[in-house]
């Protein structure tokens, strides 16, 4: 690939300081351009541009509503126009909250597909067919849950949306890299990777009890795993769960 231009990176979801935020830097740390995106978190977006680009990196932020399937579409059209290449897509835009069984209606199971599974879709199909026509391809990255295989309670409106992903990454796998063998779509499913800071302490112990290694996980974890699937080119179509052991192991 020639020198006179960086490979670029669009993490949705990562204005705010979360997942998406860790993983924007760790890639931007390997020298990627990055397009930071956000839906509301306008201030904080801002202030992560500036740090990216405080550290030498080139950075810029796009708003975009996910669920608008016009928006999605324009956020991919943007980033290309603005860096002229995509070369990474980390899907890192998520919603999620608890809510009783008794209370879920149709509307919260529609919200959470179309915020977490129509929202990857749109967002992984139009980065996909623009990495197709690159000669060096690229790579996209979605997030699952480690849960979907040992659903916990109050989340079942949720849990659906995120049970999609993983046949959602194998189908793109397929159908971008058979355009395209250098385009490669890869999903990661986290654990407690991020507990509440104000999680009493008990459920923080009982959160770490729950993992085979013991120990609580970090976004870090997750920025690790983005950076071996991205690296590593004979890997596609993949699940790979980032959960302290979680989805085989059930205490007690």
């Amino acid at each position: 690939m020639p020198e006179s231009f960086r490979k670029v990176a669009l993490v949705t979801g990562s204005g705010a300081r979360r997942i998406g935020w860790h993983v924007a830097e760790a890639l931007a740390e390997r020298g990627y351009a990055l397009a930071i995106h956000y839906r509301s978190s306008a201030t904080e977006a801002a202030e992560t541009v500036q740090l990216l680009q405080a550290r030498g990196s080139e950075a810029a932020a796009f708003q975009a509503d996910l669920t608008d399937e016009r928006a999605a579409q324009s956020l991919i059209q943007q980033t290309l126009a603005r860096f002229g290449r995509l070369d990474v897509l980390v899907n890192c835009a998520a919603a999620w909250q608890s809510k009783r069984l008794e209370d879920v209606t149709a509307a919260d199971v529609r919200y959470y597909f179309e915020t977490n599974t129509l929202s990857t879709f749109v967002c992984s199909q139009q980065a996909g067919l623009a990495m197709v026509k690159q000669p060096e391809g690229g790579c996209i990255i979605t997030l699952g849950d480690w849960a979907v295989e040992r659903p916990y309670l109050n989340y079942s409106a949720y849990f659906p949306s995120k049970g999609a992903i993983p046949t959602l990454t194998r189908t793109l796998a397929v159908e971008l890299g058979t355009r395209n063998p250098a385009v490669r779509v890869n999903c990661i499913l986290p654990g407690p990777v991020m507990l509440p800071a104000d999680l009493p302490a008990a459920e923080r112990q009982e959160a770490i009890d729950a993992t085979l290694v013991q120990r609580e996980g970090s976004p870090r974890h997750v920025a690790q795993a983005v950076l071996f699937l991205v690296e590593n080119e004979f890997v596609t179509g993949v699940c790979l769960p980032v959960d302290g052991g979680r989805t085989i192991y059930a205490p007690g």
